[in-house]
């Protein structure tokens, strides 16, 4: 891994807006776009998986980009009723972690919702859960709260808030370390004792008050992306 960096996905970028905003990254690296061999790609939002391939084509020497999803190889037998359902985001988490225990494990992925992904000890994808996320519940909570003040997300000082800020951020990460545990215990009880790995953004705010998730990789999407990539790469 030689660089990483985070911009805010907008489901409306073209392949030429999506070529200056990584450029300008690799600028600051000292890269450029023509040292790019190679591209893989997990989105979710439809319309950029075109706009990935397109900034391939036209800016970059790289070959073909590998858009994760059906007819794509991930070595992962996926084993819930409609496959096509699966996030790529999720299957590439699944991917990754199964390389990193080799054996049954669950993703927790702290992104625009809460995504438990669940690993067979034979590396079969076995389904999960999905909650609200994290940001969605601030900004419903203060859009519809006109006295609620927006927060930045910290270690509450008191569970007992004692100002209005206080008491949303013991709401929040404490609720939310309440609702990772819950959820993770009843996975449990139906997979057996496994492993717990976070990745996500919020991750490092919400797996400290946590009892039940064992480490964080906030790399662990991109680990699982090299995965797949190499699966495919012939």
């Amino acid at each position: 891994m030689r660089q990483s960096w985070r911009f805010q996905t907008r489901a409306g970028m073209t392949g030429d807006e999506l070529a200056e905003r990584i450029s300008g990254f690799m600028e600051l690296s000292g890269m450029e776009l023509t040292d790019v061999d190679a591209v893989a790609v997990s989105s979710v939002v439809p319309p950029l998986g075109t706009q990935y391939e397109s900034l391939c084509e036209r800016y970059l020497d790289a070959g073909e980009c590998l858009v994760v999803g059906p007819g794509i190889r991930t070595g992962m037998p996926i084993r819930i009723d409609n496959p096509l359902e699966v996030g790529a985001d999720r299957l590439v988490n699944a991917v990754a972690a199964y390389e990193r225990f080799a054996g049954a494990c669950v993703v927790v992925d702290f992104g625009t919702g809460i995504n438990f992904d669940a690993v067979s000890a034979s590396g079969e994808y076995l389904g999960g859960a999905i909650a609200p996320g994290v940001e969605i519940s601030l900004t419903a909570l203060t859009e519809r709260g006109a006295q609620i003040p927006r927060i930045d997300l910290a270690r509450p000082e008191l569970a007992i808030g004692k100002s209005t800020r206080g008491a949303i951020q013991s709401g929040v990460v404490y609720g939310f370390a309440g609702l990772i545990d819950g959820i993770a215990r009843r996975i449990t009880e139906e997979l057996g004792e496994t492993p717990f790995i976070a990745t996500g953004g919020l991750a490092k705010a919400i797996v400290p008050f946590c009892e039940t998730i064992s480490e964080v990789d906030e790399l662990l999407t991109l680990t699982g992306l090299r995965i797949i990539w190499e699966l495919n790469a012939d």
